[in-house]
């Protein structure tokens, strides 16, 4: 096959990228990205001399372009990363991700629609349009419960609110004019090549740094984490066997506090990297002021993908936790080059405070 990937030089994006070129010999890759703040060439060092992986730098609400490549390439597969994600910097400045998530995504429909069109009988009937997005538009669960395929949306954040807005146009596209998609609403990632502003990378560069590890409110705030493998795994399942117009939410079944989460990163840096004073690295942990309009619990029910599609995460949150904690600490070059130029480990989002 042929897949286009938006954002294929992002956390997800570039994980997908590598597992294409690394175990499906037959396919090529054609990543987009705009290479905004997040999106990192070093990420993608593995497949830059692959002749199946070409990268253009290009921006999704670039119609031209977008037509132009999708003319060029004659894609099989539309796989839909490209998005802004950090709940901080939604609320720190929103417009950005009104533009990307919700305007990017009805230009690559717009263009994917007149591309399909333009198919023949059985190039159409192949054709899949999969957009990847966030178990956040479901809004926040109490104690008990899990987030199913038919839970109502109710997002809460404007990083939630544009990928919520993003979900009902894929819909909504597929309804109207028979564009065939797939939608998938996963739970947090996390693994290898991960933006430092994110809990765990941020956790582990602030604990070798022996500076505060900041914990939002009480760190009660509970979340189902999905190793990035696991995740890419289960959207090739999705791209190649879901049934057109479905969406399949995908989750590890690991739910854990943030709190217990540092903490589980503290114990392996006590084991993997020791302070120099012999110390335990949960010594630095901070609580401080809690996000503004912080949802108390996501959980999934991943139960419809395990059934139709016959997926389930191999990595369990510890074999995944351990495993990333060790890629970082065998990677400092890559997110050293990060924190030298593009960001300084600082908090995004008080803005919204009150």
């Amino acid at each position: 096959m042929k897949i286009l990937v938006t954002g294929g030089a992002g956390f997800i994006g570039s994980a997908l990228v590598r597992h294409i070129v690394a175990n499906r010999p037959d396919d090529e890759v054609l990543n987009l990205d705009k290479l905004t703040y997040a999106g990192t060439l070093t990420s993608l060092r593995a497949v830059e001399h692959s002749p199946r992986h070409r990268f253009v730098r290009g921006d999704i609400t670039d119609r031209a372009l977008v037509g132009a490549l999708l003319a060029e390439f004659r894609p099989d597969r539309i796989v839909h990363l490209a998005a802004e994600s950090h709940v901080d910097r939604s609320i720190e400045g929103p417009a950005a991700f009104i533009e990307t998530n919700v305007v990017g995504t009805f230009t690559l429909l717009d263009a994917a629609l007149a591309y399909w069109r333009g198919l023949g009988p059985e190039a159409r009937a192949g054709f899949r349009f999969h957009h990847v997005s966030t178990d956040e538009v479901f809004g926040s669960l109490g104690a008990e419960g899990y987030f199913t395929e038919d839970t109502p949306y109710a997002p809460r954040s404007p990083y939630s609110a544009s990928k919520a807005a993003s979900d009902h146009l894929v819909m909504a596209w597929h309804h109207t004019h028979g564009l065939p998609v797939v939608l998938t609403n996963c739970s947090n990632n996390y693994g290898p090549y991960q933006f430092p502003e994110k809990l765990i990378p941020l956790m582990v560069i602030k604990g070798l740094a022996g500076e505060p590890l900041p914990v939002y409110g009480k760190g009660d705030n509970v979340r189902d984490w999905l190793f990035v493998d696991d995740h890419v795994r289960a959207l090739c399942a999705v791209f190649d066997r879901g049934r057109v117009g479905e969406t399949y939410n995908v989750g590890g079944n690991a739910e854990r506090t943030n709190l217990e989460v540092v903490n589980t990163i503290c114990a392996l840096l006590d084991e993997l990297r020791p302070r120099p004073d012999g110390q335990p690295h949960a010594r630095q942990i901070s609580f401080v002021t809690d996000r503004p309009g912080h949802d108390h619990r996501y959980a999934i029910d991943a139960g419809k993908i395990r059934r139709e599609l016959g997926w389930a995460p191999l990595e369990t949150f510890e074999s995944g936790m351990a495993a990333t904690i060790r890629w970082y600490l065998g990677n400092e070059a890559w997110w050293r080059d990060i924190l030298a130029g593009r960001y300084d480990g600082g908090r995004l989002g008080l803005t919204g405070a009150v």
